[in-house]
């Protein structure tokens, strides 16, 4: 009897957010300087957009996700937030005020009450100054994307690295 070792799936990058209503689209700006950073198949980079709900299938069988998005906290516009997984339970579901389908705090509470919550999550996202319509960031949130992106790119890093076996 063979027994097959199974693949983890790869580290999910998702961007959520509507590139329609100004800095609410941070989250696919992120996803796009992000990704070009020559990764393996190690990773994979979803843009979830709108889709809310409908991503709960792309979390499924994951150990690792960074959430890319838009986060309203009140502090200045431009500040760029990094929550790991214990303290996302803190944070109100309603801490954006777009027009997604739900915020990415219920796309993982949900997750989490059918068991498919991935083990380490970890939300970085911008403070919006605008979240009206209209297309293109706010001057602030604009600043902050090489900031995020560099966060970002570090916590990707730190989720794929596997240290090598010295025996």
């Amino acid at each position: 009897m063979t027994i097959g070792l199974v693949e983890p799936k790869p580290v999910l990058v998702l961007a959520v957010g509507n590139q329609l209503l100004s800095d609410d689209g941070v989250g696919m700006v992120l996803l796009d300087e992000l990704s070009r950073g020559g990764w393996d198949e190690r990773v994979e980079f979803v843009d979830g957009g709108t889709q809310g709900l409908a991503l709960l299938g792309e979390l499924s069988g994951r150990q690792s996700l960074i959430v890319l998005d838009a986060i309203a906290l009140g502090a200045a516009p431009g500040t760029v937030h990094t929550v790991r997984s214990p303290s996302l339970r803190q944070l109100n579901p309603a801490y954006s005020t777009s027009a997604h389908e739900s915020t990415a705090i219920e796309l993982l509470r949900f997750a989490a009450l059918l068991g498919e919550l991935p083990p380490e999550i970890v939300l970085v996202g911008i403070e919006p100054e605008l979240l009206t319509t209209g297309m293109g960031l706010s001057p602030a949130v604009a600043a902050a994307v090489p900031d995020a992106v560099k966060q970002a790119r570090n916590l990707l890093e730190e989720a794929i690295y596997v240290p090598c076996n010295t025996r």
